[in-house]
């Protein structure tokens, strides 16, 4: 028995990516492209069928490749949380495929064509890297996929290959590289201590002695330092502003989450009984992240750097429902399991909306001062649009996702008695509103009398504007759907 019915599907969502960005840089040309984004259709297919019948059968899907029981083979699996993680990505690179067949159309190795010849290989691989992090169970093919993750995205935020991309590439590699030493120190503990990084098998028994709770002190740290999390942040805000904008919308939309799903993993499958001081330490940085990223987000004068700065504030509230999850009220802690994972979904849609469409504006009005928006309303309607919406489910404004997620988040903080987390939710909330109002009405200004704003490619809008849509029908979706989260959730200790 190599695993549950379906289980292969496991299997060819991660063959189906890695074999197209293979084809892909061997064929170059038209052919990549082509081949790219239909890859990325049919990949979006697999996880919609995927999530289906997570969905269907009420329990997760499970292969063990080759058919070896763990710890010799590896054991993949698709639960709730990495269903609903599959297809927040399968989304959003389809949307990044629709807006790169504009943006690089001419695939090749010569001069000219280098940037879109590594756009259409690099965009595959991403979606399979992501499939390894959501999908694996054992934690160094976790660590294998984030490795995979950080360096797909680093090549796709220096497409344009200017030195200023460099240099802020070169600090996200030195703090993702201190956290893959800190996370491999940590499973070298953990490997020395049970013989074994599966997953399944360290699930209820590891104990809670000195090794194993230094193992993952230092896993945690590097997986917060791969996430940006407050104050490790220092890396996002260049590394997203300066890169391409389908290069930011794919690393604050997508590549931060693979850390989030394996520290969720790490906390609560493998170690025993996490502290809730260690808890409540992580809920105070996400507090932190909310509200100092959401000021310095006010402040800033540059478009891309503001959307950044709100990428660090929005992460923050991942981490609220940490000491939620250990309060040992089993109907608030699944609310708060439900809520931290649709603020992670509808997250990576708006903010690939933003992104996206932060990039149409700069294009259309040839600069990205708040204060030099003036006409992008007129000549990039859709991108506007977009944004606002994005920025109103980040603002948790119903009906849209973030309002449901942080909805549910403020809820098991009341029921749980830690009612100050709400306060920060609220604060969060506000100050939100605060910065994309300031963008909304930049753009909505008239354009000053020497500017001539360009209108900007309908497909690229459109494609914009269905991610931000989503974001904000996320909010819509019957209990039933959001049931999904619960399937294969952890059992918390009370």
């Amino acid at each position: 028995m190599t695993g549950t019915s379906g289980g292969s599907l496991l299997v060819l969502a991660i063959a189906l990516p890695l074999g197209a960005s293979l084809i892909a840089f061997v064929l170059g040309g038209q052919a990549a492209a082509r081949l790219a984004r239909a890859s990325l259709w049919l990949w979006l297919a697999l996880v919609v069928a995927i999530t289906a019948m997570v969905i269907a059968r009420g329990e997760p899907l499970a292969y063990l490749l080759g058919g070896f029981i763990p710890p010799v083979g590896i054991a993949l699996a698709a639960d709730g949380l990495a269903a609903a993680m599959l297809l927040a990505a399968g989304i959003v690179l389809v949307a990044a495929g629709l807006f790169g067949h504009v943006a690089y159309p001419v695939p090749s190795f010569h001069e000219g064509g280098r940037a879109a010849f590594a756009y259409w290989c690099l965009l595959p691989a991403l979606a399979a890297s992501l499939a390894v992090a959501f999908l694996a169970r054992d934690l160094f093919s976790l660590f294998v996929a984030l490795e995979m993750l950080t360096f797909t995205a680093l090549a796709l935020a220096c497409l344009d290959g200017r030195p200023s991309q460099f240099k802020a590439e070169l600090r996200y590699l030195l703090f993702a590289l201190l956290g893959s030493v800190l996370y491999l120190l940590g499973c070298a503990l953990l490997y020395g201590a049970y013989g074994t990084l599966d997953i399944g098998l360290l699930a209820g028994k590891t104990r809670a002695d000195a090794p194993t709770r230094l193992a993952g002190a230092l896993m945690t740290a590097g997986l917060l330092a791969k996430m940006a999390v407050f104050p490790l942040h220092l890396w996002l805000p260049p590394a997203h502003a300066g890169a391409p904008p389908a290069g930011s919308a794919l690393l604050s939309g997508l590549v931060v989450k693979g850390a989030f799903v394996l520290l969720l993993r790490l906390w609560f499958w493998v170690l025993p009984g996490p502290p809730a001081a260690g808890a409540e330490l992580l809920a105070v940085l996400g507090a932190a992240a909310i509200l100092v990223g959401s000021v310095v987000a006010l402040r800033q004068e540059r478009l891309k750097a503001l959307i950044a700065y709100s990428t660090v504030a929005q992460i923050g509230y991942l981490f609220l429902m940490f000491p939620l999850l250990m309060a040992g009220d089993p109907e608030a802690g699944a609310r708060a399991w439900t809520g931290g994972i649709l603020q992670a979904v509808s997250h990576a849609l708006a903010k690939a909306a933003m992104f996206l469409g932060a990039g149409l504006i700069v294009q259309s009005v040839g600069e990205d001062r708040v204060a030099g928006l003036g006409g992008a309303a007129r000549a990039a309607p859709f991108a506007v649009l977009a944004i606002a919406i994005g920025g109103l489910s980040l603002m948790g404004v119903p009906p849209s996702g973030g309002f449901t997620a942080k909805w549910m988040l403020l809820r098991a903080s009341v029921d749980t008695g830690q009612w100050w987390w709400s306060l920060v939710i609220m604060a969060g909330g506000l100050l939100t509103g605060g910065y994309v109002y300031r963008l909304v009405a930049a753009a909505l200004a008239p354009a000053p009398p020497d500017a001539t704003p360009r209108p900007v490619p309908r497909l690229q809008e459109v494609s914009v504007l269905v991610l931000a849509l989503l974001s904000m029908a996320l909010g819509l979706l019957p209990l039933s759907m959001l049931g999904l989260a619960q399937i294969g959730q952890p059992v918390m200790a009370p």
